[in-house]
């Protein structure tokens, strides 16, 4: 039984690095779609929750398209690093932090729009600032968004399959992440190694989600009793 550890080893790579980069872009992205009084906030909101139903090959083809170095950013990329963000590990992590945007942003604003703005002007009539409301007040009272958002980006980005095929293809090393490698195995009619790689992904899914929803639930009884 052949088992591609390299590819465990470069998904955990790709999803903690998509993981970390979305906890930051999310954030001022949430703080606007939950404050803003804009008029075409919804058109916003519609984009960043596009990924929740387009098709991942539709996406990874315009991706693809997007990133080719005929023009665009593709063509600002190559000129700058001399490489192609087609069939590299850089253009797996800019593909899946936009594949991944709407599951980061959408609990982080959920979060924030809990925290209800009386908080916030209670803050700002005890003379905090701007910046000492959103960390001291806000961040705190908004860490299940943002442990729901770290989660679930995490571990949607471990079962990409469409998105990531589509622009990194299967360079082992490089761009050969688990869900490739799986479909791999499968098509050569390996099926020990599917039934293995399958099984740790499934392992290593529970478990995440087993944390989880037990900091969730410590968390909910901390806040209950007032701890």
């Amino acid at each position: 039984m052949n088992i591609d550890w390299q590819a465990f080893v470069l998904t955990a790579q790709l999803a903690g690095i998509t993981t970390a980069i979305l906890l930051v872009v999310a954030t001022p992205l949430a703080w606007w779609l939950a404050h803003s009084q804009r008029p075409w906030v919804g058109w916003v909101e519609a984009l960043v929750a596009l990924p929740l139903v387009l098709p991942p090959t539709v996406m990874g083809f315009y991706l693809l398209l997007l990133f080719s170095p005929g023009g665009g950013p593709g063509a600002w990329w190559l000129t700058l690093t001399g490489q192609s963000l087609n069939f590299s590990f850089t253009g797996l992590v800019i593909a899946s932090v936009i594949y991944s945007l709407p599951f980061a942003t959408q609990p982080i604003q959920g979060a924030f729009l809990s925290v209800g703005r009386g908080v916030i002007e209670a803050g700002a009539t005890l003379g905090a600032s701007p910046l000492d409301r959103f960390f001291r007040l806000v961040l705190p009272l908004s860490r299940r968004g943002y442990l729901t958002a770290a989660v679930l980006v995490f571990a949607h980005t471990l079962g990409e399959f469409g998105v990531v095929l589509m622009i990194g293809g299967n360079i082992p090393g490089e761009t050969r992440v688990v869900s490739v490698a799986l479909y791999e195995a499968v098509e050569t009619l390996n099926y020990g190694s599917a039934h293995t790689m399958a099984a740790i992904l499934l392992g290593i899914s529970f478990v995440v989600l087993l944390v989880v929803y037990g900091l969730n639930r410590r968390s909910s009884f901390r806040l209950g009793s007032g701890v």
